[in-house]
């Protein structure tokens, strides 16, 4: 982690504070966390690259438009990085909507729609992982669109790599069916989902342990499996 000092000027405020030192006194974890995320990346992408090239293929056959997905998203410090997705909508289907997914989203496609049932347009973060801009534990990487309506203790899930999955994501598994009947999606992702998910985020900050990501990283498998 940065020296405090050193963190952009809308980190260092009282209310990302707490949460910083919390961080600092868990550095072995947190270098603990760094390792398991490279390793395990590595050893994901050689097993999976068959399956990730079925799904590449089955994509393309199914719609118009690439294979990925790439949007601008926000990481640790605020950093900017584009997150790598397998396509699970029309193409431009950002441009032509909300930037939040509701339930029967008529731009999801026919195998978008299984994708997403299993997650598996998540599998090439682990590129994003290997990188370094995302871990498999982490708050979930919102766009910038979102994340300038964080609060000052909000931004404190900035000091950390953004994740593949977390509490909050098994929480809000179904967020696209709180979503569906809004008349404006973004505006109640915003102002109420948005604010229950960091509830989450936070208290992980606060209760952060190697361990507890692995625990974590299980739950997730057994959420996506039910």
């Amino acid at each position: 982690m940065k020296k405090w000092e050193n963190l952009p000027g809308d980190l260092r405020v009282d209310e990302v504070r707490k949460y910083y030192e919390i961080l600092q006194k868990h550095k072995g974890g947190l270098f603990a966390k760094r390792v398991f995320d490279v390793v395990t990346a590595g050893i994901l992408v050689v097993i999976l690259s068959p399956v990730l090239l079925v799904l590449s293929i089955l994509i393309k056959v199914d719609s118009k438009g690439p294979v990925m997905f790439r949007q601008v998203r926000i990481t640790t410090y605020g950093k900017r990085f584009r997150i790598f997705k397998f396509r699970t909508m029309v193409n431009n289907a950002d441009k032509i909507g909300t930037q939040v997914t509701t339930k029967g989203d008529a731009r999801i496609t026919r195998m978008g729609k299984i994708l997403r049932g299993c997650r598996l347009d998540e599998l090439p973060q682990l590129f994003n992982i290997l990188i370094g801009d995302m871990t498999f534990v982490g708050t979930r990487p919102e766009v910038e669109k979102y994340v300038a309506h964080y609060t000052n203790e909000m931004r404190a899930t900035l000091l950390l790599p953004a994740g593949v999955t977390s509490r909050a994501s098994i929480e809000y598994k179904d967020e696209d069916r709180l979503l569906e009947s809004a008349e404006n999606a973004d505006e109640v992702y915003i102002e109420q989902v948005l604010p229950e998910k960091m509830k989450y985020n936070l208290k992980a900050i606060e209760q952060f342990s190697f361990w507890g990501d692995i625990k974590t990283m299980f739950a997730t498998v057994a959420a996506v499996i039910k």
